[in-house]
């Protein structure tokens, strides 16, 4: 039969985890599997939400428990720390006991988490219960990414790549969701109950991982390339019949685990000869992302009202439009050419127009007049276009398609967590170089768009969609992908 369509009459045979790799890399995107990589997308939408929530509220939390600047600090970093921790042990759970039971327990955590700082009496109870839904979110990406991966095909428009680039408009649209909610919020609450602005604001979040939680058994399985790689052929076959409306049936039951792949699921593996490329392009991504997102993106409303000296209403709404107009629509189109293009190239055009957006900005410092204003702010726009599109959406397919299954977790979790790391250090430094180097700190952070455009595009040319790891044996150099007797 032709490798290029399913055949549900036919029967495949399934004797080892190669096998199941294969099947999902030719024909996912039957039956029930789609409704699962939407699943994992409300997941990602939801990190983005808890993670964008305080950006407006702050001064509310600010005002409501009187804090110091020292007190600022500890609010806003906890759910960064605990981002931290979640991505160090959420990877590693989600290779040791599963994707299916890592998700389900993160979403339970969250919804605690976020109700509880919704309604903390103090700002000890906020800062534990941010910290707390800090780890879920760190748990949830690494789970979410493996979702992403081993329910898609590798070939055609919705491939691996185009759905794992499909977290980054998800990822605005949540962000975008929340500054309207908050827009909503400002207009709707009397002054006396201002202070509900950012408790509501937390509380919303719990309302899509309840959908989760409430839907999880119609839809939501476990990976059966997991299940494979533990050696339960069967377990992998039956929901390949079930999710997938794959005729797949385990002629081995049971297969042992290698001591290579046993050996691979701690994080020294990441450092190898076979990963260490790879694993150095994912960490210069996730640290320039991670200084220039926060840089433009996070501290936008600081921008807005300090350099262009916007009000309250002005700062929502513009910042609100320019995630809509630039970042989600670059977004959708990160996920066109995600799917058509090298990942590769389309990550150094990214990181060359963030680059060219921030050169300028520094050159038109603080807009003297209305059209370098509008020049500014086309830059921003610029800059988070290219973010949405390029590294954005990038960032998660480099490090996803380039560690098999039996790693994948792990080594998202290693290089969210070096985000999370990087992120912190922007935290405290950035609203230290711009109070002393005001619009001068664009020409600092363009450093980081620019050792990417070195390193990736000179030094190190790693192509994390030119084979599918899921299939290949990395010890050897090339395995096609139609040379199993199961398909043909």
């Amino acid at each position: 039969m032709s490798t290029q369509e399913l055949d549900h009459n036919h029967r495949y045979e399934i004797k080892s985890p190669d096998d199941v790799s294969q099947l999902i890399s030719k024909f996912a995107g039957k039956g029930k599997s789609n409704k699962v990589i939407w699943l994992a997308l409300i997941g990602v939408f939801i990190d983005a939400y808890d993670l964008t929530t305080l950006s407006f509220g702050i001064e509310q939390v600010i005002s409501e428990f009187s804090l110091s600047p020292v007190m600022t600090g500890v609010v806003a970093s906890a759910i960064v720390c605990g981002t931290i921790v979640g991505n160090l042990i959420g990877g590693w759970l989600t290779d040791k006991i599963g994707r299916y039971r890592v998700f389900m327990a993160d979403m339970v955590l969250f919804v605690i988490a976020a109700i509880v700082a919704g309604f903390a009496p103090n700002v000890w109870v906020l800062i534990l219960a941010r910290f707390i839904m800090g780890i879920s979110v760190g748990i949830d990406l690494p789970v979410a990414m493996s979702y992403l991966s081993e329910f898609s095909k590798f070939n055609g428009s919705s491939n691996k790549a185009a759905r794992l680039a499909a977290w980054c408009p998800m990822w605005y649209a949540a962000s975008s969701v929340c500054f309207g909610l908050v827009l909503a919020l400002y207009f709707l609450l009397p002054p006396e109950h201002s202070n509900w602005l950012w408790r509501a604001s937390l509380i919303f979040g719990a309302v899509p991982a309840l959908l989760i939680i409430f839907i999880r058994g119609k839809y939501l399985t476990e990976s059966p390339i997991w299940l494979a790689n533990q050696g339960d052929l069967k377990g992998a076959a039956q929901v390949l019949q079930e999710s997938y409306a794959i005729n797949a049936v385990a002629t081995v039951e049971k297969v042992e685990r290698t001591a290579e792949k046993k050996k691979r699921e701690g994080f020294a593996v990441l450092f190898n000869k076979t990963y260490l490329p790879r694993t150095i392009v994912a960490i210069v991504i996730h640290i320039s992302v991670a200084f220039q997102y926060t840089t433009i993106a996070f501290f936008l409303p600081s921008i807005l009202t300090r350099f262009f000296h916007t009000d309250v209403l002005t700062t929502i709404t513009t910042t609100l439009g320019l995630n809509l107009l630039f970042a989600f629509t670059g977004g959708l189109l990160g996920v066109f050419v995600a799917s058509r293009f090298k990942s590769r190239h389309v990550l150094l055009t990214g990181f060359l127009l963030q680059f060219i957006a921030l050169i300028t900005l520094a050159l038109i410092g603080e807009p003297g007049n209305s059209f370098l204003l509008y020049t500014a702010i086309g830059m921003l726009g610029l800059w988070l276009f290219a973010e949405g599109f390029g590294p954005g959406a990038q960032m998660m397919v480099y490090p996803t398609m380039a560690y098999p299954a039996s790693i994948r977790g792990v080594g998202v979790g290693f290089n969210r967590a070096v985000t999370g790391v990087a992120q912190a250090i922007a935290l405290f430094v950035l609203p230290i170089w711009m109070a002393g180097y005001k619009t001068d700190v664009y020409l600092i952070i363009s450093i980081f768009a620019f050792i990417p455009l070195i390193v990736i595009g000179l030094l190190i040319k790693f192509e994390p969609t030119a084979q599918d790891v899921d299939v290949i044996d990395e010890d050897k150099t090339e395995l096609p992908l139609n040379n199993s007797p199961v398909i043909d």
